[in-house]
């Protein structure tokens, strides 16, 4: 008997050696990085890679295109592309139908309200509104949670840009912290909802680097250095990469947006702003290999939109293009549906991201059918040549348009966020301010030039490669995650590209 409980012993013993083994290659199968860094260039189109590609110094898009692994042919695959949604769209690997962030401004509880909006939470390092952020409209997980998730939160998590959306969104809903810039002071504010004060780091930067005008800061390259700096003082002060457990910053460059706007896709200041965000990426990638180590962090670049080339230079060069006034169009469609339906309140609430948001509270009011009122819509906006289509947004499966732009209405579709009525721009038109056509430019369609953006990822067990097989804004985050061995995102529909690694 004792021989045998002796054996039963051994046997125990070695079978727990044996777990124990399996227990610890599980744990050193979690191989992860150091430091996770994405980064989004703010109205980036794809082909900036190569139209300013001499310009380029060797450390900045050039490195990541020699050391990196270029996905070619990443495309949007929802629409609006806009600010808000591509930021969210990047971290979460979802899309507005599932996401919930439709537009920079979505419709809410039957009111047009900012992405970010919180007014249950307060401003932390100013006196204004400017800080009263959160991410709680976004209904699903980012890379970072899922990465605080997956070490038992112990990861830090933290977000940087200037626009309050680009740092909010992607950092996600258990971030450590998310910074952006109070027009007002020309400083890095946060919220209530990560901190009740500023840390130290973050004060002495400010005091260093605030202070200058929205002018000054967000249309010059001084905002390039802003974001730059702010990141690689978030590292500095958070210990980002500094022990044992993989951290995630966040950095979108918002001043590639904000000048583009005003002078589009060819002009000089473009040029100037993209050479120059080319040298604070330098300095940046610098930065981490001398202090998180080179190959111990993962890097990835993106855009959350492209940009339309402007309609006065195309139409120069006998190229169809135009635009149209969104303000004018909800005032003349709301004129014409009163007279169809004969009454005279409102029914027209806006026209917002080429969608018409109808106001349903004057329809319920007024007895009126809401789908009678739709397809009066829908019939008077058919008229006009400019929109190559026009569909119900709760009938678009069954409408007679292209499958790929079915396909994008509908992931960009939140049914009790988005509107009614999508209207589908020709190619190369979009909304303007006035009836007279300026020399900036816009984004928010289905097209190439708002959809196809950079993705390329470099550093950490990464060789060098590209690919133009066919991937989605979704990918993204699903090709981040199974590289650091984390679970995708809660709503992610995306696909891991297969990333030639050099393990």
């Amino acid at each position: 008997m004792k021989r045998n409980s002796l054996f039963t012993k051994m046997l125990l013993a070695a079978v727990a050696f044996a777990c124990f083994g399996c227990m610890k290659g599980f744990a050193t199968a979690a191989d992860r990085p150091k430091l996770v860094v994405g980064i989004v260039v703010d109205q980036m189109r794809w082909d900036y890679l190569y139209r300013y590609y001499d310009l380029y110094g060797e450390g900045g898009f050039k490195r990541l295109m020699s050391e990196g692994f270029n996905c070619e042919n990443t495309m949007i695959n929802y629409v609006p592309t806009v600010t808000a949604v591509g930021h969210t769209s990047i971290f979460t690997g979802s899309v507005p139908s599932i996401h919930g962030i439709a537009g920079n401004d979505f419709m809410l509880n039957g009111k047009m309200v900012y992405c970010c909006a919180d007014s249950t939470v307060g401003s932390v390092g100013t006196g204004s509104d400017a800080g009263r952020m959160s991410p709680r409209n976004m209904l699903t997980t980012t890379i970072g949670d899922e990465l605080k998730i997956a070490t038992d939160f112990k990861a830090k998590v933290v977000g940087v840009s200037l626009k309050d959306r680009a740092a909010i969104l992607p950092a996600g809903h258990s971030a450590d912290g998310a910074y952006w810039i109070d027009n007002s002071t020309g400083t890095f504010i946060t919220s209530t909802y990560y901190m009740k004060s500023l840390p130290g780091w973050a004060e002495a930067f400010n005091k260093k680097y605030g202070g200058r005008s929205e002018r000054e800061v967000s249309y010059s390259p001084y905002g390039n250095l802003m974001t730059a700096e702010m990141a690689k003082a978030a590292i500095a002060g958070e210990g980002l990469g500094q022990d044992g457990v993989t951290d995630m910053l966040t950095v979108s460059f918002s001043c590639t947006d904000k000048i583009g706007h005003e002078v589009a896709t060819h002009s000089d200041k473009m040029r100037e702003i993209f050479v120059d965000l080319d040298k604070r990426l330098a300095d940046l990638f610098g930065y981490l290999d001398q202090n998180v180590g080179k190959g111990q962090y993962l890097v990835f670049l993106t855009a959350d939109h492209g940009a339309a080339n402007n309609a006065l230079m195309l139409q120069e060069h006998g190229i169809p293009a135009g635009g149209f006034v969104a303000g004018k169009v909800a005032d003349e469609l709301d004129k014409h549906l009163q007279r169809k339906f004969g009454v005279r309140r409102k029914l027209v609430a806006c026209i917002s991201n080429y969608k018409v948001f109808l106001d349903h509270e004057s329809v319920r009011a007024l007895s009126l059918d809401l789908d009678d009122v739709k397809k009066a819509a829908v019939e008077w906006l058919e008229r006009d040549p400019r929109y190559a289509y026009v569909v119900d947004l709760e009938r678009i499966s069954d409408a007679t348009i292209p499958s790929v732009v079915r396909e994008r209405i509908i992931n960009g579709y939140h049914r009790m966020r988005s509107g009614d009525v999508q209207i589908v721009l020709n190619p190369a038109n979009y909304e303007v301010g006035s009836e007279v056509i300026d020399g900036g430019t816009t984004h928010g369609v289905w097209n190439p030039y708002d959809s196809h953006i950079p993705f390329i990822l470099m550093g950490w067990h990464v060789s060098p490669g590209s690919t133009n097989a066919k991937t989605t804004i979704n990918d993204i985050a699903a090709t981040v995650c199974a590289l650091i061995h984390v679970q995708m995102p809660n709503g992610c529909i995306g696909n891991a590209v297969e990333v030639a690694q050099n393990r």
